[in-house]
């Protein structure tokens, strides 16, 4: 009956944790679905002729460098402001980053907007990270954190939704992304405050000093299976995206198909998050890591092997693929935030996704590179490649010696 009991209460503080954060879970949707807006209007808008070929590199560059600088600038603003008031200003940056495309079409002015843009939606996914993993406890990081990525991850489908119920060629579509950005920043007041986060334990005496980043070297050596499959996350959510389209033409198979097979990795991954989540806070993450590794390379040897011939089966193994590959990362994340004192928290975050930025921006030109020379399977070479390094990251934070305080104490003295 006690064991029943306890259950029954764990499950009710888990509801209740989870509705503390739909205020967050809004605000972030509302951003996301803006930027994703933004993107594919401001792509659509840069095909237009008469616009340099240079200018427009420039503008597709400047987001993900303005992601990578937020990566590195949230850390001392949650520190100076905390987490809340840091929330809400970088929301104002986003509202201006997205009210300047409604204001002119001067497209070198876009550079900074989108420079301006990256930089927000990277701080944006550092504060809500490290928060949710302080607010969280280790029976329901897990599902805590899948709530998350599944947010994002229907904000990106329905900022997609949005271009098509506006109009691809609309002149409202930049109006429309600012006004969702606005509501967004508009949530956070209707939504009223954060939960206050869980008191942080006592910090011991040599470690008043200031909080600085930690690296991934450290981190490395705290959770490697976490650098590996972060940067892994990276690797595989930009180039299933990116490349699948020319992965479909180069087999061939049909535009409405190969958009089939973009939709289908994406619901895959959404379904997914939930029960890889549950799983997460009942098992240990180290060999839900592991069976993901595996997994996910057997399905891209599927993929590369079997996906000439039948559609049908093509779909069966994206469909998979996607709920195995795109729930690495939460499980991830969740398994490094337990090995880190809280202190800690939001350099962490922020070190992760410069990491997660550096595999979305350095791997999908290798990929198209051994596409053009392998033939269109050579795609999930590099997708496995990095399965099978995940794998063995799993196997390696499984086998070696667990990581006691006082080793841990001396990788943060060391940052």
């Amino acid at each position: 009956m006690r064991s029943i009991a306890q259950s029954a209460m764990r499950l009710w503080q888990n509801a209740e944790r989870s509705r503390a954060l739909l205020p967050i879970m809004a605000g972030i949707c509302l951003a996301c679905i803006g930027s994703a807006m933004l993107t594919t209007a401001v792509s659509l808008h840069l095909g237009k002729p008469g616009i340099s070929p240079d200018v427009v590199q420039i503008v597709l560059t400047a987001y993900p460098v303005g992601f990578f600088v937020g990566c590195l600038v949230t850390r001392p603003a949650v520190a100076h402001y905390g987490h809340e008031r840091t929330f809400v200003v970088i929301l104002v940056l986003a509202l201006l980053a997205a009210a300047g495309f409604v204001f002119t079409d001067f497209v070198p002015s876009w550079i900074c907007f989108r420079l301006l843009g990256g930089m927000s939606m990277a701080s944006l996914f550092v504060v809500c990270e490290s928060w949710i993993n302080l607010y969280a406890e280790q029976h329901n990081r897990g599902a805590l954190f899948s709530l998350y990525m599944l947010t994002t991850a229907i904000a990106v489908l329905l900022g997609q939704l949005l271009v098509a119920l506006v109009g691809p060629q609309s002149p409202h579509l930049f109006p429309v992304a600012a006004a969702t950005v606005l509501l967004a920043l508009v949530s956070k007041f209707i939504g009223g405050r954060w939960p206050v986060l869980p008191a942080s334990p006592a910090e011991p005496e040599h470690a008043s000093g200031p909080v600085k980043r930690l690296g991934p070297l450290a981190l490395f050596r705290l959770a490697p299976v976490t650098v590996v499959a972060i940067f892994q996350g990276g690797i595989t959510n930009m180039d299933i995206f990116v490349l699948t389209p020319i992965y479909g033409t180069q087999i061939g198979l049909s535009a409405a198909t190969t958009v089939g097979l973009v939709t289908t990795i994406s619901i895959a991954g959404m379904l997914a998050q939930t029960p890889v989540g549950w799983l997460s806070d009942r098992f240990e993450r180290r060999l839900i890591l592991l069976a993901q590794g595996l997994l996910s390379v057997t399905l891209c040897a599927a993929i590369a092997w079997l996906g000439n011939f039948s559609e049908p089966l093509l779909f069966v193994l994206f469909f998979l693929y996607g709920a195995t590959a795109l729930t690495i990362y939460p499980v991830a994340m969740a398994f490094g935030a337990s090995q880190l004192h809280s202190r800690h928290m939001v350099g962490a975050s922020g070190t992760l996704l410069l990491l997660y930025s550096i595999g979305n921006v350095a791997t999908p030109g290798v990929s198209a590179g051994l596409m053009a020379h392998m033939g269109a399977p050579a795609m999930f070479l590099l997708l496995g490649g990095g399965a099978v390094l995940v794998t063995l990251a799993a196997c390696y934070n499984l086998l070696r010696r667990p990581v006691s305080v006082p080793i841990v104490q001396a990788v943060e003295d060391r940052v």
